[in-house]
């Protein structure tokens, strides 16, 4: 038996898959903000940064660092290491040189480079700070050591 589909129910098929894909559209940021990712994923070795002349005075480096990246600035106290990731509402930080201060580009928060607390923003919680190591002039980020 041949069936062919008429105009008219070609288009009520399409609205219909319209208004499914429109409403998983509307759902995904919901469902996101009541669950956000695990920032725990975070490698178990230490993870290489580079050299440490890499990275110059009020300087900022951006590496991989498991499955969120972590940023290295070298200042006046010392090489720092934080993870990228806001405290927030998960948004990566970036390095605003000007500012001497990890900025969130979500909701303006900023952090200090010192000891990642807060400067000004919405949260109150820090930058999650990772441990330093040097061997052989190289910066190793993160591991079991603290």
């Amino acid at each position: 038996m041949d069936k062919n589909i008429t105009r008219r129910e070609f288009v009520k098929l399409l609205k219909r898959l319209l208004a499914i894909t429109g409403l998983g559209a509307l759902t995904a940021p919901i469902v996101a903000y009541f669950y956000p990712p695990k920032l725990e994923e975070e490698p178990s070795e230490p993870v290489l940064v580079g050299k440490a002349d890499e990275i110059p005075l009020n300087e900022c480096k951006a590496i991989n660092f498991g499955r969120y990246p972590a940023l290295v600035v070298n200042t006046p106290q010392g090489l720092r290491a934080y993870s990228a990731v806001c405290t927030h509402f998960a948004c990566l930080v970036k390095w605003e040189k000007e500012k001497a201060a990890f900025v969130c580009p979500c909701h303006e928060a900023a952090f200090d480079p010192i000891d990642g607390h807060v400067i000004h923003g919405p949260t109150d919680v820090p930058l999650k700070s990772y441990a330093i190591n040097l061997i052989n002039g190289e910066i190793y980020i993160g591991g079991n050591q603290q």
